[in-house]
């Protein structure tokens, strides 16, 4: 299990939005209630230019969350060793406050998909998983979170429920959870099961940070309800009470509101941001 020598001091338990450049200007100028900034770590791997140059500067003003999403935690072969040590540079040099990324695959035989994919929730799976995040905390010499996915399908030989694989993994690496509702929401309408429930059975006393974005409502086969985490609209309602239910058994937490695809003007997320505060306000530590 890693053991970092100083252990993260963590995100302020205030709202944080994912950074678009097009509202540069606007966190500049008046971030409001926003008090700290995530960023993809893919799109800052490159050496120079003007994305990094922001980059600097917004670490001056705010705490920064990098949020991977190619490392293929769940993958069958190996981490990637070049996606690796550019994650560990940019790590060094950017010196972020926490680091989190998903629990799912998305490589096979050395090529890259598109997308974030489920895995059983068996011991083989739990071994694998566990071994890559040793090895990615290792190399970058920090603790990481860990995301709860969106599923679409539930595996015939899982043995282990969700809360509890993430139990097992945090308490065997060390790591931090990172707990998206909206994933839990996407999930449970999907594979029909209680989200209050789910959020009931998690381990709640390992979130270091919480996420909440909007999706996509469509039809299956059978003319049931199909959510698809798109982050690309409003948080909905039925998702604000989840969060609710969730900071009254957690406590307070860092929450991140995102908005990845039709990006809004910024007063548009900025309101966002205000009702997770007016959430955050509800609860005590």
């Amino acid at each position: 299990m890693y053991d970092a020598p100083h252990p993260p001091k963590g995100l302020p338990n205030l709202p944080g939005v994912g950074y678009k450049p097009q509202h540069y200007n606007d966190l500049i100028a008046n971030p409001g209630s926003v008090g700290w900034l995530e960023v993809h770590a893919e799109n800052y791997m490159g050496d120079g230019g003007r994305p990094i140059a922001q980059l600097r500067e917004l670490t001056k003003r705010f705490p920064i969350s990098v949020h991977g999403v190619g490392l293929s935690i769940g993958g069958e072969g190996p981490l990637d060793s070049a996606h690796l040590a550019r994650l560990k540079h940019l790590v060094d040099w950017l010196n972020p406050t926490v680091f989190s990324e998903h629990l799912a695959w998305s490589t096979h035989d050395g090529a890259f998909l598109n997308d974030l994919l489920p895995l059983p929730y068996t011991e083989d799976t739990l071994t694998r998983v566990c071994d890559h995040i040793d090895e990615l905390q290792t190399t970058i010499g920090r603790q990481m979170m860990l995301e709860n996915p969106s599923s679409y399908l539930a595996f015939d030989e899982s043995t282990l429920s969700e809360p509890d694989f993430l139990r097992e993994v945090a308490k065997r690496t060390g790591c931090g959870l990172l707990l998206d509702v909206n994933n839990v929401f996407v999930s449970a309408t999907n594979l029909n099961y209680d989200p209050k429930q789910y959020i009931s059975d998690y381990p709640l006393e390992h979130v270091r940070e919480i996420h909440l974005g909007g999706h996509d409502e469509d039809e299956d086969d059978h003319g049931k309800p199909l959510l698809i985490d798109s982050h690309g609209a409003p948080i909905v309602d039925p998702v604000w009470a989840l969060l609710d239910h969730t900071l009254a058994l957690s406590g307070p937490r860092p929450i991140l509101i995102e908005w990845d695809t039709d990006v809004p003007e910024w007063p548009i997320l900025h309101a966002e941001a205000e009702r997770a505060e007016t959430a955050l306000s509800k609860v005590t530590a």
